[in-house]
């Protein structure tokens, strides 16, 4: 189903083309496209690009550097970039944090940061999960104990995502052990070049170090640094927690994903016909389809709440349920078009041509399993049911 755009809403898109087709590399769009890890360099020059535009930060209002674009032209923007197979935003800073210091941080920080995120001085990664402290992230018990101007931090965050890159991480820290979990938590911003802090990789089951452990001894913060107020931390992490989950959605990756997984069915065979001929294989992309096309429309809802000054509720869950439900089923149907071509090494021994070149097959079944965390990550899909049950239903 296209959406039909008024004539400034086609023009618009014309223009994002534009800056696409000018600005994007057909080497980066290719390792995106095959599911590559990027590296730091390829993520700072994208994020660049889009900054030097005004386009980075697209759902911060104009005076802290957005674009003022309403909910059509920003999933416009998305879609097309998915489509042009664009590096994703590096959402930590301009998806999570930043939303937070403008809604909660005082104008200091405000001044000092928003502008460094855009201009990717610093690189931001997130504290949240902890080894026991995962979807029960109540429990967090790395601890902030106050010293004169100074909280002296120690503890252990882990699964933080791209943190040998950053120089900055925003952590949940336990800053009064005797409150209530959810009272005791407080909102902290650490350097995470300062002394006593030291990470450690996580290799993944394809190889790949994306995700690390990271363990603070000591380390000295200023007070100054301090989101909101103490020990009010757990309002402010689930104010970023909704940002997060309708982000996690990925509708463009979807659409992305979808397109690939029509040409990779047009090209394989199935009892002498193409793969997307098959009544069930064929009935299996037709359901995913409309679930994305019922998204967008929910996504798009969504953009426009908070367009309007609010923050996303609810919807947020949903959108995080069923956008990462869609993504993996996409990434299953790729794997089952690709059958054997998606085996690890079967390039060696075969000569036979993948649907799509090597590349593609042999990242098939990686992408299939490394994004079976999407449904876990940012809080599981069985917690985002029992939030939409409290916040909509009242049980």
């Amino acid at each position: 189903m296209d959406l039909n755009f008024t004539p400034q809403e086609e023009a618009f898109r014309d223009e994002v083309r534009a800056f696409l087709a000018q600005n994007l590399s057909a080497d980066l769009s290719a390792k995106v496209r095959a599911g590559e890890h990027l590296s730091k360099a390829e993520m700072e020059g994208w994020h660049a690009k889009l900054n030097a535009r005004g386009w980075l930060a697209n759902h911060w209002p104009e005076e802290w550097g957005g674009p003022g674009w309403n909910a059509v032209e920003k999933f416009i923007f998305e879609n097309e970039c998915a489509l042009a197979h664009a590096p994703r935003i590096v959402p930590f800073g301009v998806s999570m944090l930043g939303p937070v210091l403008m809604k909660y941080g005082s104008e200091a920080q405000k001044a000092h940061w928003l502008p460094r995120i855009l201009d990717g001085s610093d690189w931001w990664c997130q504290g949240y999960s902890e080894p026991g402290s995962g979807s029960d992230l109540a429990s967090v018990k790395t601890s902030a104990v106050r010293d004169g101007d100074h909280y002296i931090v120690n503890g252990q965050k882990t699964w933080t995502t791209l943190g040998q890159h950053a120089n900055m991480i925003f952590c949940l820290v336990r800053t009064d052990r005797e409150a209530k979990s959810q009272s005791g938590i407080s909102f902290l911003l650490v350097d995470m070049t300062s002394p006593g802090i030291e990470i450690r990789p996580i290799i993944t089951l394809d190889g790949a170090h994306e995700v690390n452990e990271v363990f603070f001894t000591d380390v000295k913060v200023p007070v100054a640094n301090l989101v909101g107020e103490e020990n009010k931390g757990w309002t402010y992490a689930k104010y970023l927690l909704t940002y997060e989950r309708t982000n996690i959605a990925g509708v463009g990756f979807s659409v992305a994903g979808l397109e690939k997984l029509k040409v990779i069915a047009d090209r394989v065979r199935c009892n002498g016909k193409p793969l997307s001929q098959d009544p069930l294989f064929a009935a299996r992309m037709a359901k995913v389809e409309i679930d994305l096309e019922n998204m967008k429309t929910t996504n798009m809802r969504v953009i426009a709440a908070v367009a309007g000054g609010g923050a996303p509720g609810a919807e947020s869950s949903m959108l995080k349920i069923r956008g990462t439900e869609i993504r993996q089923e996409i990434l299953s149907l790729t794997r089952r078009a690709m059958g054997p071509y998606a085996a690890p090494y079967l390039q060696d021994v075969s000569d036979a041509e993948p649907p799509l070149g090597d590349e593609a097959a042999a990242k098939a079944a990686s992408s299939y399993f490394n994004n079976r965390k999407l449904s876990i990550f940012g809080g599981s899909n069985e917690i985002q049911k029992n939030i939409i049950s409290k916040m909509i239903l009242g049980l």
